[in-house]
């Protein structure tokens, strides 16, 4: 098969969710594949996962690092796996807050003062209309399916409400917030 691109291009994959590793099994040079998440937006916020597939040459990685660097971000590495580092931590914060509200517990204000009172730039409700409910959605159902159903990763009744309503958040004008 003839080379499409240079053997030395590296392949730079935005996901959130989507195994690196996957991507990796369909191209012609999977060890030149690596993911780098940024995070949205993207221009504002430092932190970017340099993820490393099964496949990824160290150098390749070390290269994306110290081009983050370069960017003035903060690069963390990290191995390929479900939600990789911080999907898979944050996706508590996304569900467990809408438990709250499903089970009356508290409101959406509450929870996202709450959080911002405590530290947080943004409470989760805010983010999820910030980073979209589709998305949002989205992720949480791919890391509920890559960690094989486990309970504590399923989506949230009232996110998928939400996205069924197209209440995505800031991106149409309405999510668990107006913005019109």
């Amino acid at each position: 098969m003839a080379e499409l691109n240079h053997s030395e291009v590296i392949f730079a994959t935005n996901t959130s969710s989507l195994s690196v590793s996957d991507i990796q099994a369909n191209v012609q040079q999977p060890q030149r594949v690596v993911g780098m998440h940024f995070f949205n937006p993207a221009p504002v916020m430092k932190l970017v996962e340099v993820v490393r597939g099964d496949q990824t040459l160290d150098t390749v990685a070390q290269t994306v690092y110290d081009l983050c660097l370069q960017m003035k971000k903060t690069p963390v590495m990290c191995k390929d796996a479900p939600g990789f580092i911080v999907n898979r931590v944050a996706r508590h914060y996304y569900l467990e807050a809408m438990k709250l509200v499903e089970k009356e517990i508290a409101t959406v204000e509450n929870v996202d003062e709450m959080m911002e009172a405590s530290g947080f730039k943004m409470g989760p409700f805010k983010l999820m209309d910030l980073i979209g409910n589709d998305v949002n959605l989205a992720v949480s159902q791919s890391l509920y399916d890559a960690c094989n159903h486990t309970e504590r990763f399923k989506p949230s009744a009232l996110q998928i409400d939400k996205v069924a309503k197209g209440e995505l958040g800031k991106k149409t004008g309405k999510g668990f917030y107006n913005y019109n």
